[in-house]
């Protein structure tokens, strides 16, 4: 394979059809912020159940807050990065 079909994100050669070696980003239950933007908000929404003066009204308006932001966070993530389906494939050993 050569150095520019390489970089692409397609293996190119002649004899075979063109395929998809990547995905743009990797799954959302891989991610780190899943993880805790699922804890806080269960955190939240506890604490709303205990805590006098932090109201279930509240801790929806900051959980929809959280998802607002999760959501961007995701968009982010998503805008020009990879995965690749081939994880011997590795960009670094040119």
């Amino acid at each position: 394979m050569t150095q520019s079909a390489r970089s692409a994100n397609y293996d190119i050669s002649p004899a075979t059809p063109r395929r998809r070696v990547s995905t743009e980003t990797k799954a959302a239950i891989k991610t780190t912020e899943l993880i805790a933007f699922v804890v806080v908000t269960v955190a939240m929404l506890i604490a709303s159940q205990i805590v006098d003066g932090f109201d279930a009204e509240q801790a929806w308006l900051y959980a929809t807050l959280l998802t607002i932001g999760y959501m961007i966070s995701r968009g982010l993530a998503k805008s020009g990065s990879r995965d690749f389906y081939d994880d011997s494939y590795d960009d670094n050993a040119r």
